[in-house]
């Protein structure tokens, strides 16, 4: 029997099948060898098809095979220092919730969430939310983030997910989609996944008076089926995203608006930090790369250089 992981909790996957019954299972004794010689700290992540069968004991359900993936992404994995997590496989795009303040998103995050997403080749929304708790200065930081992204090709959209602002440009964008659904905690992902698809009730939390960041609200992933046709991959709140799978001659061709520039500079190994004939360096000093997005570039190799010990100095 065929069908697809719509949720991981570690040691249990819901598979929902062809005849769209939900079965839980379990996983199959050589998956679990396999994965102790893989960098990836999950075997089986959540939109994967998979094949399942009855076990002879009474174990129960068990996944039996997993057919080859079309992408993924991944995050550095939380629990295994050096690993990876596959977040979600098999993906029509991916969503990414910002916020201005309480809490606040920062560009750096940005970068590397869109970089992560270049890299395994899965198109990429940015939806600002929280209209709601925009002030005038906060408006304006908004503004000038957003065009940033805007400029080079990025789809933004402006949401309050809870009084339900411009919703139906949001359910428009991933009707007929599978979209995964990303973010710092307390951002407002569940909330907005609840105005997206009535009756879905996330949970949801009030973001830390102490701290002034969010809680987390979701544990595992888990795939929502929508009545408008599609599905919303939900995630737990995601603080960082690694870089260990890039080399660093690869980092700059994942900053989209770097990639004509590339062939124009003098070195074909060229970085873009010091390097003379740097076609990059020389179109962020002209104001054609941003500021922002060219320091967040910068910081990224210095990040590399120094967490990475393959590094070839």
């Amino acid at each position: 029997m065929k069908g697809v992981v719509v949720k991981s909790t570690g040691s249990w996957y819901d598979v929902r099948t062809e005849q769209n019954e939900l079965i839980k299972c379990r996983l199959k004794g050589i998956f679990r060898l396999d994965e102790s010689k893989e960098k990836d700290s999950n075997p089986v992540a959540v939109g994967d098809r998979v094949s399942i069968h009855k076990a002879d004991s009474d174990d129960g359900w068990m996944i039996a095979a997993i057919e080859e993936r079309e992408n993924y992404i991944v995050r550095s994995s939380p629990k295994h220092k050096g690993a990876r997590q596959i977040i979600a496989a098999n993906l029509d795009q991916c969503m990414l919730i910002v916020t201005m303040a309480n809490p606040r998103t920062s560009t750096g995050f940005i970068d590397r969430f869109l970089m992560t997403a270049e890299a395994y080749h899965i198109p990429a929304i940015l939806v600002f939310n929280k209209q709601d708790m925009l002030d005038a200065k906060t408006k304006r930081k908004q503004d000038m983030v957003s065009q940033i992204y805007a400029n080079i090709g990025y789809p933004t959209l402006f949401v309050s997910a809870l009084n339900h602002e411009n919703i139906a440009a949001v359910q428009e964008a991933i009707r007929h989609k599978t979209t995964l659904v990303s973010g710092h905690s307390g951002v407002g992902k569940s909330t907005l996944m609840n105005a997206i698809q009535p009756g879905l009730n996330l949970k949801t939390l009030e973001i830390s008076k102490f701290s002034g960041k969010g809680m987390h609200t979701t544990t595992f992933a888990e795939m929502h089926a929508l009545d408008i046709g599609g599905s919303i991959i939900d995630t737990p709140g995601i603080r960082e995203f690694g870089i260990m799978d890039f080399k660093p001659e690869e980092i700059s061709h994942y900053f989209i608006e770097f990639r004509d520039l590339i062939p124009q500079c003098k070195f074909n190994n060229c970085l873009h930090e010091n390097e003379p004939g740097c076609a990059v360096k020389k179109a962020y000093q002209e104001g054609r790369i941003s500021e922002e997005r060219f320091v967040n570039y910068l910081n990224i190799m210095l990040d590399y250089k120094a967490n990475y010990k393959h590094w070839d100095k």
